[in-house]
Protein backbone atom coordinates (compact mmCIF):
# COMPACT_ATOMS: atom_id res chain seq x y z
CA UNK A 1 0.00 0.00 0.00
CA UNK A 2 1.13 3.43 -1.07
CA UNK A 3 2.00 5.97 1.95
CA UNK A 4 0.07 9.32 2.04
CA UNK A 5 3.48 11.92 1.71
CA UNK A 6 1.13 15.25 1.01
CA UNK A 7 1.07 16.44 4.34
CA UNK A 8 2.10 20.04 3.67
CA UNK A 9 2.67 22.27 6.54
CA UNK A 10 1.18 26.09 5.75
CA UNK A 11 2.49 29.22 7.32
CA UNK A 12 0.22 31.84 6.52
CA UNK A 13 2.01 34.57 7.73
CA UNK A 14 4.73 33.82 5.43
CA UNK A 15 2.52 32.76 2.71
CA UNK A 16 4.83 29.38 2.37
CA UNK A 17 3.39 25.45 2.29
CA UNK A 18 6.52 23.05 2.75
CA UNK A 19 6.33 19.25 3.30
CA UNK A 20 6.02 17.74 6.90
CA UNK A 21 9.30 16.22 7.58
CA UNK A 22 9.59 13.31 10.73
CA UNK A 23 12.89 14.68 10.84
CA UNK A 24 12.60 18.12 11.66
CA UNK A 25 9.85 17.70 14.69
CA UNK A 26 11.99 15.34 15.98
CA UNK A 27 14.41 17.82 16.18
CA UNK A 28 12.22 20.30 17.27
CA UNK A 29 11.36 17.85 20.15
CA UNK A 30 15.28 16.83 21.06
CA UNK A 31 15.66 20.52 21.63
CA UNK A 32 12.81 20.38 24.27
CA UNK A 33 14.53 18.16 26.13
CA UNK A 34 13.33 14.46 24.49
CA UNK A 35 15.97 12.33 24.34
CA UNK A 36 16.20 11.26 20.62
CA UNK A 37 14.21 7.65 20.57
CA UNK A 38 10.92 9.16 22.61
CA UNK A 39 11.12 12.03 20.10
CA UNK A 40 11.15 10.14 17.20
CA UNK A 41 8.35 8.16 18.69
CA UNK A 42 6.76 11.11 19.41
CA UNK A 43 7.11 12.97 15.71
CA UNK A 44 5.98 9.46 13.94
CA UNK A 45 3.08 8.97 16.12
CA UNK A 46 1.89 12.27 15.25
CA UNK A 47 2.75 12.06 11.48
CA UNK A 48 0.48 8.33 11.86
CA UNK A 49 -2.43 11.05 13.37
CA UNK A 50 -2.55 12.97 10.41
CA UNK A 51 -1.78 10.01 7.36
CA UNK A 52 -5.51 11.29 5.97
CA UNK A 53 -4.61 14.97 6.30
CA UNK A 54 -3.36 16.98 3.37
CA UNK A 55 -2.72 20.20 4.46
CA UNK A 56 -2.32 21.64 8.58
CA UNK A 57 -0.83 24.65 9.49
CA UNK A 58 2.15 25.50 11.32
CA UNK A 59 0.14 26.81 14.54
CA UNK A 60 -2.52 23.55 14.15
CA UNK A 61 0.56 21.27 13.59
CA UNK A 62 2.03 22.93 17.31
CA UNK A 63 -1.09 22.45 18.82
CA UNK A 64 -1.38 18.83 17.91
CA UNK A 65 2.02 18.56 19.01
CA UNK A 66 1.68 20.03 22.48
CA UNK A 67 -1.84 17.85 22.82
CA UNK A 68 0.06 14.77 22.69
CA UNK A 69 2.64 15.46 24.68
CA UNK A 70 0.32 16.75 27.41
CA UNK A 71 -1.73 13.56 26.55
CA UNK A 72 1.11 10.95 27.01
CA UNK A 73 2.99 11.93 29.85
CA UNK A 74 5.30 14.21 28.65
CA UNK A 75 3.98 17.34 29.74
CA UNK A 76 7.16 18.69 31.58
CA UNK A 77 8.60 19.15 27.60
CA UNK A 78 5.53 21.45 26.64
CA UNK A 79 6.76 24.87 27.50
CA UNK A 80 10.42 24.31 26.30
CA UNK A 81 8.71 23.04 23.08
CA UNK A 82 6.59 26.27 22.55
CA UNK A 83 8.79 28.31 23.33
CA UNK A 84 11.64 27.53 20.67
CA UNK A 85 12.48 30.29 18.34
CA UNK A 86 15.42 29.41 16.49
CA UNK A 87 14.46 29.78 12.85
CA UNK A 88 17.18 29.59 11.18
CA UNK A 89 17.07 31.37 7.50
CA UNK A 90 16.12 29.30 4.82
CA UNK A 91 18.68 28.27 2.45
CA UNK A 92 18.09 27.08 -1.47
CA UNK A 93 19.69 24.07 -2.49
CA UNK A 94 20.27 23.91 -6.04
CA UNK A 95 19.83 20.59 -7.84
CA UNK A 96 21.89 19.49 -10.62
CA UNK A 97 18.82 20.23 -13.57
CA UNK A 98 18.41 23.78 -11.64
CA UNK A 99 15.32 22.97 -9.84
CA UNK A 100 15.38 24.60 -6.39
CA UNK A 101 14.02 23.08 -2.78
CA UNK A 102 14.56 24.67 0.70
CA UNK A 103 17.40 22.97 2.66
CA UNK A 104 16.24 20.35 4.94
CA UNK A 105 18.47 18.63 7.96
CA UNK A 106 15.83 16.16 8.03
CA UNK A 107 15.44 14.78 4.69
CA UNK A 108 19.43 14.84 4.72
CA UNK A 109 19.26 12.70 8.07
CA UNK A 110 17.06 9.91 6.08
CA UNK A 111 19.07 9.97 3.01
CA UNK A 112 22.08 8.90 5.40
CA UNK A 113 19.71 5.84 6.87
CA UNK A 114 21.47 4.06 3.61
CA UNK A 115 25.28 4.12 5.73
CA UNK A 116 23.22 1.58 8.36
CA UNK A 117 24.62 4.42 11.55
CA UNK A 118 22.76 4.92 14.28
CA UNK A 119 20.21 7.68 14.42
CA UNK A 120 22.13 10.03 17.05
CA UNK A 121 25.12 9.63 14.47
CA UNK A 122 23.06 10.58 11.51
CA UNK A 123 21.85 13.30 13.36
CA UNK A 124 25.00 14.85 13.86
CA UNK A 125 26.40 14.77 10.50
CA UNK A 126 23.08 16.46 9.57
CA UNK A 127 23.58 19.36 11.77
CA UNK A 128 27.19 19.20 11.35
CA UNK A 129 26.12 20.24 7.40
CA UNK A 130 23.10 22.95 8.76
CA UNK A 131 25.48 24.17 11.77
CA UNK A 132 28.09 25.19 8.83
CA UNK A 133 25.74 26.78 6.26
CA UNK A 134 24.23 29.15 8.77
CA UNK A 135 27.72 29.92 9.90
CA UNK A 136 28.48 31.01 6.56
CA UNK A 137 25.38 32.91 6.10
CA UNK A 138 24.72 30.85 2.76
CA UNK A 139 21.74 31.56 1.12
CA UNK A 140 21.98 28.80 -1.43
CA UNK A 141 24.30 25.92 -2.21
CA UNK A 142 24.44 23.42 -4.92
CA UNK A 143 23.36 19.61 -4.02
CA UNK A 144 26.47 18.37 -5.08
CA UNK A 145 28.21 20.71 -2.77
CA UNK A 146 26.00 19.56 -0.13
CA UNK A 147 27.09 15.47 -1.09
CA UNK A 148 30.72 16.15 -0.86
CA UNK A 149 30.41 17.45 2.59
CA UNK A 150 28.45 14.50 3.60
CA UNK A 151 31.16 12.09 1.83
CA UNK A 152 34.08 13.99 4.40
CA UNK A 153 31.96 14.46 7.23
CA UNK A 154 31.10 10.56 7.47
CA UNK A 155 34.80 9.83 6.86
CA UNK A 156 35.28 11.98 10.14
CA UNK A 157 32.56 10.45 11.98
CA UNK A 158 32.49 7.47 11.13
CA UNK A 159 35.52 5.93 8.95
CA UNK A 160 36.09 5.75 4.68
CA UNK A 161 34.14 2.49 4.61
CA UNK A 162 30.91 4.44 5.54
CA UNK A 163 31.54 7.49 3.34
CA UNK A 164 32.20 5.03 0.42
CA UNK A 165 28.75 3.36 0.76
CA UNK A 166 26.99 6.51 1.04
CA UNK A 167 29.09 7.74 -2.28
CA UNK A 168 28.38 4.34 -3.97
CA UNK A 169 24.66 5.10 -2.84
CA UNK A 170 24.15 8.44 -4.75
CA UNK A 171 25.74 7.53 -7.52
CA UNK A 172 23.26 4.25 -7.79
CA UNK A 173 20.39 7.13 -7.09
CA UNK A 174 21.38 8.93 -10.43
CA UNK A 175 21.65 6.08 -12.46
CA UNK A 176 17.62 5.91 -12.75
CA UNK A 177 17.81 2.33 -12.00
CA UNK A 178 15.33 0.79 -9.63
CA UNK A 179 15.98 -1.18 -6.05
CA UNK A 180 13.89 -3.88 -5.83
CA UNK A 181 13.95 -5.42 -1.81
CA UNK A 182 12.39 -8.54 -1.60
CA UNK A 183 10.94 -9.43 2.50
CA UNK A 184 9.99 -13.08 3.27
CA UNK A 185 9.52 -14.90 6.38
CA UNK A 186 6.59 -16.52 7.83
CA UNK A 187 3.40 -15.48 10.07
CA UNK A 188 4.71 -13.23 13.04
CA UNK A 189 8.32 -12.64 11.52
CA UNK A 190 7.80 -8.89 11.00
CA UNK A 191 7.70 -8.22 6.80
CA UNK A 192 4.92 -5.91 6.74
CA UNK A 193 6.31 -3.48 9.93
CA UNK A 194 9.84 -3.94 8.80
CA UNK A 195 8.75 -3.66 4.73
CA UNK A 196 7.19 -0.37 6.14
CA UNK A 197 9.51 1.23 7.76
CA UNK A 198 12.55 0.46 5.59
CA UNK A 199 9.96 1.89 3.11
CA UNK A 200 9.78 4.98 4.76
CA UNK A 201 13.60 5.55 5.40
CA UNK A 202 14.45 4.26 2.27
CA UNK A 203 12.20 6.90 0.12
CA UNK A 204 10.74 4.02 -1.59
CA UNK A 205 6.97 4.66 -2.35
CA UNK A 206 5.49 1.84 -3.70
CA UNK A 207 5.30 -1.32 -1.34
CA UNK A 208 3.73 -4.36 -2.39
CA UNK A 209 2.37 -7.37 -0.26
CA UNK A 210 2.18 -10.96 -1.94
CA UNK A 211 -0.71 -11.52 0.51
CA UNK A 212 -2.77 -8.31 -1.50
CA UNK A 213 -1.77 -10.36 -4.94
CA UNK A 214 -3.27 -13.56 -3.91
CA UNK A 215 -6.56 -11.16 -2.65
CA UNK A 216 -7.01 -10.50 -5.93
CA UNK A 217 -6.11 -13.71 -7.70
CA UNK A 218 -8.98 -15.02 -5.40
CA UNK A 219 -11.22 -12.60 -7.09
CA UNK A 220 -10.71 -13.87 -10.76
CA UNK A 221 -9.71 -17.37 -9.69
CA UNK A 222 -12.87 -19.30 -8.32
CA UNK A 223 -12.34 -21.86 -5.49
CA UNK A 224 -13.29 -24.64 -7.49
CA UNK A 225 -11.09 -24.13 -10.35
CA UNK A 226 -8.04 -22.74 -8.30
CA UNK A 227 -8.64 -24.29 -4.31
CA UNK A 228 -5.18 -24.03 -2.77
CA UNK A 229 -5.91 -19.68 -3.37
CA UNK A 230 -8.56 -19.66 -1.47
CA UNK A 231 -6.73 -20.32 1.94
CA UNK A 232 -3.65 -19.72 4.03
CA UNK A 233 -0.17 -20.27 3.48
CA UNK A 234 -0.07 -23.32 5.81
CA UNK A 235 -3.49 -24.77 4.86
CA UNK A 236 -3.10 -24.99 0.96
CA UNK A 237 -2.17 -28.38 1.50
CA UNK A 238 -5.81 -28.78 2.69
CA UNK A 239 -7.05 -28.27 -0.62
CA UNK A 240 -5.26 -30.78 -2.77
CA UNK A 241 -6.04 -34.68 -2.88
CA UNK A 242 -5.13 -37.56 -1.36
CA UNK A 243 -4.27 -35.91 1.92
CA UNK A 244 -3.06 -37.91 5.24
CA UNK A 245 -5.59 -37.60 7.79
CA UNK A 246 -2.59 -36.92 9.98
CA UNK A 247 -0.66 -33.80 9.40
CA UNK A 248 2.82 -34.08 7.06
CA UNK A 249 5.18 -31.10 7.27
CA UNK A 250 5.97 -32.35 3.53
CA UNK A 251 2.70 -32.39 2.76
CA UNK A 252 1.86 -28.93 4.27
CA UNK A 253 5.47 -27.67 2.46
CA UNK A 254 3.63 -29.29 -1.04
CA UNK A 255 0.76 -27.05 -0.36
CA UNK A 256 2.58 -23.90 -0.03
CA UNK A 257 4.69 -24.31 -2.62
CA UNK A 258 2.09 -24.74 -4.97
CA UNK A 259 0.33 -21.71 -3.63
CA UNK A 260 3.22 -19.77 -3.81
CA UNK A 261 3.98 -20.44 -7.32
CA UNK A 262 0.34 -19.84 -8.55
CA UNK A 263 0.73 -15.70 -6.54
CA UNK A 264 4.43 -15.71 -8.51
CA UNK A 265 2.36 -15.26 -11.37
CA UNK A 266 1.03 -11.81 -9.67
CA UNK A 267 4.49 -10.55 -8.58
CA UNK A 268 6.00 -11.01 -11.99
CA UNK A 269 3.41 -8.60 -13.55
CA UNK A 270 4.23 -6.48 -10.31
CA UNK A 271 7.87 -6.70 -11.34
CA UNK A 272 7.62 -6.21 -14.76
CA UNK A 273 5.82 -3.01 -14.42
CA UNK A 274 8.25 -2.02 -12.24
CA UNK A 275 11.22 -2.39 -14.12
CA UNK A 276 9.28 -0.66 -17.29
CA UNK A 277 8.48 2.39 -15.05
CA UNK A 278 12.35 2.52 -13.21
CA UNK A 279 10.92 2.84 -9.71
CA UNK A 280 11.58 1.14 -6.66
CA UNK A 281 9.94 -1.28 -5.10
CA UNK A 282 9.57 -3.23 -2.02
CA UNK A 283 7.54 -6.66 -2.17
CA UNK A 284 7.04 -8.74 0.94
CA UNK A 285 5.38 -11.89 1.73
CA UNK A 286 5.16 -15.21 2.79
CA UNK A 287 5.04 -16.06 -0.56
CA UNK A 288 8.18 -15.40 -1.52
CA UNK A 289 10.55 -18.59 -0.69
CA UNK A 290 14.23 -18.84 -1.72
CA UNK A 291 13.64 -20.05 -5.26
CA UNK A 292 11.63 -17.30 -6.36
CA UNK A 293 14.00 -14.67 -4.82
CA UNK A 294 16.98 -16.29 -6.57
CA UNK A 295 15.05 -16.43 -10.21
CA UNK A 296 13.81 -12.75 -9.06
CA UNK A 297 17.79 -11.72 -8.68
CA UNK A 298 18.93 -13.53 -12.22
CA UNK A 299 16.26 -12.27 -14.30
CA UNK A 300 15.60 -8.66 -13.33
CA UNK A 301 18.01 -5.83 -14.53
CA UNK A 302 17.16 -3.96 -11.13
CA UNK A 303 19.31 -3.94 -8.05
CA UNK A 304 17.20 -6.62 -6.44
CA UNK A 305 18.01 -7.64 -2.52
CA UNK A 306 16.57 -10.46 -1.04
CA UNK A 307 16.04 -10.92 2.70
CA UNK A 308 14.33 -13.67 4.80
CA UNK A 309 12.84 -12.74 8.19
CA UNK A 310 12.67 -15.65 11.04
CA UNK A 311 12.15 -15.23 14.41
CA UNK A 312 14.48 -17.99 15.62
CA UNK A 313 12.97 -18.50 18.78
CA UNK A 314 9.73 -20.63 19.53
CA UNK A 315 8.55 -18.65 22.36
CA UNK A 316 8.93 -15.26 20.58
CA UNK A 317 7.40 -16.32 17.61
CA UNK A 318 4.40 -17.27 19.42
CA UNK A 319 4.18 -13.78 21.10
CA UNK A 320 4.45 -11.97 17.81
CA UNK A 321 2.00 -14.18 17.17
CA UNK A 322 -0.34 -13.54 19.93
CA UNK A 323 0.60 -9.47 19.66
CA UNK A 324 -0.14 -9.46 15.76
CA UNK A 325 -3.82 -11.29 16.67
CA UNK A 326 -4.51 -8.17 18.97
CA UNK A 327 -3.95 -5.86 16.47
CA UNK A 328 -6.34 -7.83 14.05
CA UNK A 329 -7.89 -9.91 15.94
CA UNK A 330 -8.02 -12.27 18.97
CA UNK A 331 -9.54 -14.85 16.84
CA UNK A 332 -6.99 -14.63 14.28
CA UNK A 333 -4.62 -15.03 16.73
CA UNK A 334 -6.21 -17.83 17.90
CA UNK A 335 -5.92 -19.59 14.64
CA UNK A 336 -2.57 -18.72 13.92
CA UNK A 337 -1.34 -20.49 17.88
CA UNK A 338 -4.09 -23.58 16.79
CA UNK A 339 -1.62 -24.07 13.83
CA UNK A 340 2.10 -22.84 15.23
CA UNK A 341 3.13 -26.29 14.62
CA UNK A 342 2.67 -25.78 10.55
CA UNK A 343 3.69 -22.07 10.91
CA UNK A 344 7.67 -23.45 12.99
CA UNK A 345 7.67 -26.17 10.19
CA UNK A 346 7.30 -23.87 7.04
CA UNK A 347 9.68 -21.52 8.95
CA UNK A 348 12.69 -24.45 8.99
CA UNK A 349 11.70 -25.12 5.46
CA UNK A 350 12.29 -21.24 4.25
CA UNK A 351 15.15 -21.25 6.86
CA UNK A 352 16.85 -24.24 5.25
CA UNK A 353 16.01 -23.13 1.79
CA UNK A 354 17.38 -19.60 2.09
CA UNK A 355 20.63 -20.95 2.75
CA UNK A 356 20.59 -22.98 -0.05
CA UNK A 357 20.07 -20.01 -2.66
CA UNK A 358 22.37 -17.78 -0.71
CA UNK A 359 19.14 -15.72 1.13
CA UNK A 360 20.18 -13.34 3.86
CA UNK A 361 18.74 -14.33 7.03
CA UNK A 362 17.94 -12.00 9.35
CA UNK A 363 16.69 -13.20 13.28
CA UNK A 364 14.15 -10.23 13.57
CA UNK A 365 14.51 -9.64 17.37
CA UNK A 366 15.24 -5.67 17.54
CA UNK A 367 13.46 -3.72 14.31
CA UNK A 368 16.32 -1.37 14.62
CA UNK A 369 19.13 -3.57 14.44
CA UNK A 370 17.18 -5.37 11.58
CA UNK A 371 16.98 -2.49 9.09
CA UNK A 372 20.38 -2.11 10.21
CA UNK A 373 21.22 -5.25 8.66
CA UNK A 374 18.64 -4.82 5.97
CA UNK A 375 20.74 -1.41 5.03
CA UNK A 376 24.11 -3.34 4.97
CA UNK A 377 23.20 -5.83 2.55
CA UNK A 378 21.93 -3.23 0.00
CA UNK A 379 25.33 -1.26 0.73
CA UNK A 380 27.30 -4.68 -0.05
CA UNK A 381 25.30 -5.38 -2.74
CA UNK A 382 25.78 -1.75 -3.91
CA UNK A 383 29.38 -2.56 -4.05
CA UNK A 384 28.96 -6.29 -5.54
CA UNK A 385 27.64 -4.70 -8.29
CA UNK A 386 30.27 -1.83 -8.54
CA UNK A 387 33.31 -4.13 -8.59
Amino acid sequence: MEKNDKLHIINFAEGSKVPFLRGILTRSLQKAGLPFEKAYAVASSIRNSLADVQEISNTDLRSTVCLYLEENDFDQFVENYISQTTEYPQIKVITGDGSESPFSKGQLADSLEICALPREEIYQVATAIEAELVAAEREEITSREITERVFELLEIYAGLGVSEAYRRWVKFSHTGRPLIVLVGGTNGSGKSSISSELAHRLDIVRTQSTDMLREVMRLLAPIRLVPTLHTSSFDAYLQMPSVSETYKAEEMIHGYLTQSNQVAVGVEGVLNRTCNEQVSLIIEGVHLHPQIMDQIVRETNALVVPVLLAVLRPKSLQKRLVGRGQVISSRRSSRYLENFNKIWDLQTYLVSHADEYKVSIINNEDEDETIRQIMLLISEKLESAEA
